[in-house]
């Protein structure tokens, strides 16, 4: 049984239960994996700024540009980000956790999947506002602190200090909550 090539980069067709799943035939010319349509609802929710840094991570993990990632490629990325001796059995279930080959629209689903419980900036944003009676778009670091650590999902005293070493509060104390509800949904800083 032969299935059409998932990778925008492959010309021919896979056989099922090759070693190492290679592909028959020479690549095609190359292309982004960024560029292949988004089908699924998940993938439809990720804005364009999510879009783009999961295509960068797809592309920074695939090590053997083959358009997939594997055990190879994640142990490769891992070795690059200084941890070398992974076990296989971590690396194999990582890779079980996709429903087959890791091409980037099911690296793309996998994560969408992932990201759809984070909440809309302006949700957010509205959540800090309650607390920002001025409109001044800060709130005291203290105050932010006593309420995370007592209402709902407390957060622990590592918890807390792990936040403000990511967002460090003003030499007054304040904490620019645009910003971090920026970097929250966008995943980096305002310029």
């Amino acid at each position: 049984m032969k299935i059409p090539p998932t990778s925008p980069r492959m010309s021919e067709t896979w056989h099922p239960g090759e070693p190492g799943r290679e592909w028959k035939g020479e690549p095609a010319p190359m292309s982004s994996p960024c560029s292949i349509s988004r089908r699924s609802r998940s993938l439809r929710r990720l804005m364009p700024a999510q879009h783009q840094c999961l295509c960068q991570a797809f592309t920074i993990m695939d090590q053997n540009r083959d358009g997939f990632i594997d055990k190879e490629d994640l142990r490769d990325t891992f070795a690059a980000l200084g941890r070398i001796n992974v076990k296989n059995e971590e690396l194999e279930a990582m890779v079980k956790e996709a429903p087959g080959p890791i091409n980037f629209t099911v690296f793309l689903t996998m994560f969408g999947e992932k990201l759809k419980g984070t909440d809309p900036e302006e949700t957010i944003l509205h959540a800090f506002k309650v607390f920002d009676t001025e409109g001044k778009g800060f709130v005291k670091a203290d105050f932010i602190k006593e309420k995370l650590m007592t209402q709902a999902d407390r957060f622990s005293e590592e918890e807390v200090k792990q936040m403000f070493a990511a967002f460090p509060p003003d030499v007054c104390g304040n904490l620019d909550y645009r910003n971090l509800c920026y970097v929250i949904t966008h995943g980096e800083e305002k310029d």
